[in-house]
């Protein structure tokens, strides 16, 4: 029998190409994802959709009963919300909810991979020359989406009390069975690619002759192209030790201008008015913004967490330990990755 697999936040840009991937794998996929999602890029018919509440740990229980998945990759989340409660509901109580439910079916896991973010670390190492954010740093988010995140991962390492990352005891445990949920973490940077909503947007106001920058600052920039965040999945899944959490990156680093500077080339070039705005004006524009959101019941890309990532100078990344204990390697940097993604955009009618 192929490996049963259930891939959360399914219809999503990453998770509809993990989707994609297990399929080619030969898995037997079952893709969750809730009654309202689109389906626009699970079109395969060898995927099984299923409809999973993760507000509900009861409903996750009744949906999920008589299911047997030997692997589930927990891509559900969100990176906007008007209410900043809704980053902890849907973030931090969703995947609460998720583990209890395979908990209490007592779910043969063989592993559980969840979907962070390099965002939990926050504005850490930013005095120059930058050095690159580790493991071993103490996370500071300086975003509600980087709290809920990182409230996520202490909540699945409480699961495993007697575990840690590098603890020779983690190991023996392991080696003597011992019931150990069997999570793995990923914190990719700044994930970018076809379909994706938010860097796109750079390209729309590109093409429309206005790039806008914030600070005058140095800002190292760092990107992972979605394909890679893929490889490392699959990576996780077979070599992934229990509680080890790995960042995730194409292994450059950038200036802030590089990403946008690209973009221009592929779009053939267009005149354009690049804009550098100081830090205060930022603050004002994303102050006004939240405060819009609320009134109109619309979510604007120009919020309060769309600030504090802005304004961050340092996005550097270890990926070494993915590299040394997955296996991974990244197959696109972000001149390939940016040509990739025009040419999805234009060919798909985005552009």
């Amino acid at each position: 029998m192929n490996p049963k697999i259930l891939i959360t936040g399914a219809s999503g840009f990453i998770g509809s190409f993990i989707v994609e991937e297990a399929i080619k794998r030969g898995f037997d996929v079952w893709a969750a994802m809730r009654k309202s999602s689109s389906r626009q890029f699970l079109v395969d018919d060898r995927i099984h959709f299923i409809e999973l509440n993760l507000s509900s740990e009861e409903d996750l229980k009744q949906q999920l009963a008589g299911h047997s998945f030997d692997y589930v990759v927990h891509a559900a989340g969100v990176t906007k919300c008007l209410d900043k409660q809704e980053f902890f509901r849907i973030n931090t109580e969703g995947t609460q909810h998720l583990v209890r439910a395979l908990l209490e079916l007592n779910m043969p896991l063989k592993r559980f991979v969840y979907l962070s973010s390099l965002s939990i670390m926050g504005a850490i190492r930013e005095e120059q020359p930058y050095q690159e954010i580790r493991e071993s740093d103490e996370a500071r988010p300086n975003t509600a989406y980087g709290k809920s995140k990182l409230e996520a991962e202490q909540w699945l390492c409480m699961q495993n009390e007697f575990a840690t990352p590098h603890s020779d005891k983690s190991e023996k445990l392991e080696m003597r069975n011992e019931k150990l949920f069997p999570y793995v973490i990923l914190r990719p940077t700044g994930v970018y690619g076809p379909r994706e909503r938010d860097y796109f947007m750079m390209a729309k106001s590109i093409k429309a002759h206005t790039d806008f920058a914030v600070g005058f600052k140095q800002q190292d920039i760092t990107f992972v192209y979605v394909t890679d965040v893929v490889q490392a999945v699959f990576l996780a899944l077979e070599k992934g030790k229990t509680g080890r959490r790995y960042f995730l990156s194409d292994g450059e680093v950038y200036q802030s201008s590089t990403f946008s500077n690209l973009i221009r080339q592929e779009l053939g070039n267009p005149w354009w008015i690049r804009i550098t705005a100081p830090i205060w004006l930022l603050r004002v524009i994303t102050f006004f913004g939240e405060h819009i959101g609320h009134l109109t019941g619309k979510v604007t890309a120009l919020n309060n967490d769309k600030f504090y990532i802005m304004r961050q100078r340092n996005w550097r990344c270890d990926i070494e330990p993915a590299r040394q204990e997955l296996g991974y390697e990244p197959q696109v940097k972000l001149e390939e990755g940016v040509r990739r993604s025009i040419k999805w955009y234009k060919d798909n009618g985005w552009l």
